[in-house]
């Protein structure tokens, strides 16, 4: 076995030929999960070349984005033949970084830059005529159900006729992602293009050859290689970034001649608690806690947005300042480890808490992990904020946020724009975090960052098919806070207990019982299809008595005309909730609708949710600080 670091250009040099076994699952990388990422990598990269503007020292220190490992197997030469390899592991990886070099190649040749476009077709295709109309032909060869799309893909100068196919997809995406940055087109909010377009297409060039690095591990014939699969993606322990990180913590320690014996019970055996090390969900991925919180806790210091592969180079970037003496060192340590209880004790916080409201609401059930170094910052002992400015402050993001999704904005900047956030807060007197935040959160004007107000909710979010467009966990929250509100406004203010689950008032399959005379077709029929999917129709009940409302029509009378069995036979939705369930929300249903429960009652019931929730998340304008607050700001 051999393993070697690699770039593009080395990886894919000469005449060589990476087979994906037939065996091998298709192509899955995805848009959200993957492309995106690597393309926000790949740029960041290109502009950190760019602005180094051809100095060889600062080049040197940006280095390169390791994209992870490739396990191969060489095949034995045959003169005349190309190089062949067979894909054991990281056909994935693979895949995507030919579909990128490709799209890369094809958008330098149609713009003329035929240089760099012919020096990065060095690396997808063998030019020899020999190999011509084979698969040989190509760099890389797919599994089987996705070489026709792949050959099409790179031979093609679109998505050819293959354009639903996620190797399409993909090779589509990052050919529109980068003839957009090479041009210098930027959205509102987003920072402009660095250099020119000549220097943009020379620096995407170099980082395309020579900046992506991977780990080649290239099996020798003695090696098995099935057992080294398994073992890569089944049994392994993978070394996390924190382990990086704590020793090079201790080598500095020894550096400055610290008292090296005592810094793992002052400064680091929390960390090696299994909690720290154990995997929870950070957003849509999972992760180790311990890494998370590390990229956090550099992205809340550094006011600069850290990436999970960036937290080592990061913090030792970070940290070094501080590694100048004993003093400074444990100062750091001191604040490090004091941070992490604060993030360890985020999940325990009472619920009625500002800080353990926004962290149940905004970073466990609407999955907005980029907010947790802003929070982190706001809530930290280091920088004792005040209650009532914490409260404005996440109140003021959590209102945000809510919004935001309910009308289904997009997510694309929240990270650069949290970013942004905390830059805003560094140096602001403590006294006035929350009213700063505020402040900024209120004068946001590009689509991506845009706090709606209320007109905008009431205008839209009434009229919104918002079940299945937005997760039930998330209308779960909305409708949850709203019962609250009610309870703490009209009755004992008690707390909700046990897991609920969203109901709709009339049936998604409201054909069965819930239909009129004569039978609604057509647009009368998709506009109540649309209607029984709005928030005037949704409610919150128990598992159990979910699955008994089942599709009862609303009433009495009208559920015994179906000659219905079993418990609680001939009793309709409304008898059932009257009868089982104590919401508040629930309440009002059964006493204002006694007789029917019908399309108008859904969008005047849609309008009233909105108004609550307008109350319960006020917007920019219902408690706006002072003018020379927010000036200040």
């Amino acid at each position: 076995m051999k393993a070697d670091a690699l770039a593009p250009r080395a990886l894919f040099d000469g005449a060589v030929h990476y087979e994906i076994p037939v065996f091998q699952r298709p192509y899955v990388w995805s848009e959200e999960d993957q492309w995106a990422p690597l393309w926000q990598d790949v740029r960041r990269v290109a502009e950190r070349v760019v602005t180094a503007d051809g100095d060889q020292d600062t080049l040197k220190e940006i280095g390169g984005h390791f994209l992870g490992a490739i396990v191969f197997k060489s095949k034995p030469a045959i003169s005349g033949d190309v190089t062949r390899h067979a894909v054991i592991d990281g056909q994935q990886r693979t895949t995507t970084l030919q579909l990128l070099l490709d799209a890369a190649q094809k958008a330098f040749t149609d713009l003329g830059y035929a240089d760099e476009g012919e020096a990065l077709e060095e690396l997808t295709v063998n030019a020899a005529k020999r190999f011509r109309g084979k698969p040989e032909q190509f760099k890389l060869w797919p599994s089987r159900s996705d070489r026709e799309a792949f050959a099409d893909a790179l031979v093609q100068t679109d998505s050819g006729q293959y354009p639903e196919h996620r190797v399409a997809e993909a090779h589509q995406f990052f050919s529109t992602e980068i003839r957009t940055w090479i041009s210098g087109e930027y959205e509102e909010g987003e920072p402009e293009a660095v250099g020119t377009e000549k220097q943009r297409v020379e620096a995407l060039t170099d980082v395309l050859q020579s900046r992506l690095l991977v780990v080649a591990i290239n099996l020798s014939g003695h090696d098995d290689d099935q057992l080294i699969f398994e073992t890569l993606n089944d049994r392994g322990t993978p070394l996390l970034k924190a382990d990086l990180i704590k020793n090079w913590v201790f080598q500095q320690g020894e550096r400055l001649h610290a008292d090296i014996d005592s810094w793992p019970d002052r400064f680091w055996s929390d960390f090696d608690d299994d909690w720290w090390r154990d995997e929870a969900s950070q957003g849509r991925h999972l992760r180790s806690r311990i890494d998370a919180f590390l990229q956090y806790w550099l992205t809340m210091r550094t006011r600069e947005e850290i990436l999970v592969d960036e937290t080592f180079r990061a913090f030792i970037q970070y940290a070094s300042d501080h590694m100048t003496t004993v003093e400074s060192a444990e100062a750091l340590l001191t604040e490090l480890i004091r941070d992490a209880e604060t993030y360890r004790t985020l999940a325990e916080c009472p619920p009625d808490t500002a800080a353990g409201r926004f962290y149940r609401r905004v970073i466990q059930e609407f999955e907005l992990a980029a907010t947790t170094p802003l929070l982190m910052s706001i809530i930290s002992e280091n920088h004792q904020v005040p209650d009532d400015q914490i409260e404005l402050a996440l109140g003021a993001l959590e209102s945000w946020v809510i919004r935001r999704t309910l009308l289904r904005y997009t997510t694309k900047d929240v990270n650069r724009f949290m970013v942004s956030a905390l830059a805003i807060l560094d140096g602001i007197d403590p006294e006035k975090v929350g009213t700063a935040l505020f402040g900024y959160l209120s004068v946001q004007t590009a689509e991506t960052r845009l706090w709606p107000s209320d007109d905008e909710l009431q205008e839209y979010l009434p009229t919104l098919r918002i079940y299945k467009t937005i997760r039930q966990s998330r209308l779960r929250v909305v409708l949850e806070a709203i019962e609250q509100r009610l309870r703490s406004e009209r009755h004992e203010s008690v707390s909700l207990s046990g897991p609920l689950q969203i109901e709709h008032v009339m049936p998604q399959k409201w054909q069965q019982h819930w239909d009129q005379q004569p039978p609604l077709t057509g647009e009368a029929a998709r506009e109540r299809d649309r209607l029984v999917n709005t928030l005037g129709n949704l409610t919150l009940v128990t598992q159990k008595l979910n699955g008994s409302l089942s599709h009862r029509p609303w009433t009495d009378s009208e559920t015994q005309l179906i000659a219905p069995t079993g418990r609680e036979a001939g009793k309709g939705k409304r008898s059932l909730l009257s009868k089982f369930s104590l919401l508040v929300l629930n309440k009002e249903l059964i006493d204002d609708h006694p007789d029917a429960w019908t399309d108008a009652d859904i969008v005047k019931r849609s309008a009233e949710l909105t108004r609550l929730i307008c109350q319960e998340w006020p917007g920019p304008h219902q408690f706006a600080p002072a003018a020379d607050s927010a000036d200040e700001a």
